[in-house]
């Protein structure tokens, strides 16, 4: 579904990644772990082909092709979408008018998508303006639903959110990302996580640790989880080396 090789990322002038190497297989989900700083955000951006991230080197396939000479548009089209860290605030565009232009109408489905996600109240209201943690990113879900990505990008959808709406995400993250199909799931994902609070409620495949600019360990997301949790990140630093 996703290989990155070799993968140099440029940020303001700072080269923030430098040696990136991933696979995402059809139907699997992979974690991505990190520090502040690290470059997960950036490499999430990259994939999206968002400006200001200039790939210096390498390259990015998706389902076998390069993608590094389309627009963000064209991206989204192939069957790539992103939940961002901090959603947008668009001032004046209604989220169920951004939910119209997703589906090309099909009210029916935006409403049936926003009661899943509890976000019926939020319809008529301005794209990110005023929303809570939780509401933006069930808001962001909610765009993802309706696109539905063959490749989801998600940044932290734990951040800023409560114990409820977390549950409530990491059940919808799930069933957006097919992990109960067992035999026809396709559909695969990238999710950044600080606090691992996503892992209770989604089977994830694989994790890794992005340092310095590049991926330093890969394994098991929960063992990695605990690792970190108990020793700290240097620790996958002096493992490596």
């Amino acid at each position: 579904m996703l290989e990155i090789k070799e993968l140099g990322v440029r940020v303001g002038g700072e080269e923030v990644l430098q040696d990136v190497n991933l696979e995402i297989g059809p139907g699997e989900v992979h974690i991505l772990l990190g520090p502040n700083g690290a470059g997960k955000t950036t490499l999430l951006m990259a994939i999206m082909g968002m400006p200001g991230y200039e790939v210096t080197r390498g390259d990015i396939l998706f389902q076998g092709e390069s993608i590094l000479p389309l627009t963000v548009e064209e991206r989204a089209k192939m069957g790539i979408g992103m939940a961002f860290q901090k959603m947008p605030v668009i001032p004046g565009v209604k989220l169920k008018t951004l939910g119209e232009i997703i589906v090309n109408g099909g009210s029916s489905l935006i409403e049936e998508v926003a009661e899943k996600l509890n976000c019926t109240y939020l319809l008529e209201r301005s794209i990110g303006l005023g929303f809570s943690g939780g509401e933006a990113k069930r808001a962001e879900l909610f765009q993802l639903f309706l696109q539905r990505p063959l490749l989801s990008l998600i940044d932290e959808p734990e951040s800023g959110v409560d114990l409820d709406n977390i549950a409530l995400i990491g059940k919808a993250l799930s069933e957006l990302l097919e992990r109960e199909q067992v035999k026809t799931k396709k559909r695969s994902g990238l999710i950044i996580t600080h606090t691992g609070y996503i892992l209770e409620y989604l089977n994830a495949d694989v994790g890794h640790v992005l340092m310095e600019g590049r991926i330093v360990c890969r394994g098991n997301p929960r063992d990695l989880f605990v690792d970190i949790r108990e020793k700290g990140y240097q620790e996958c630093l002096r493992c490596e080396r």
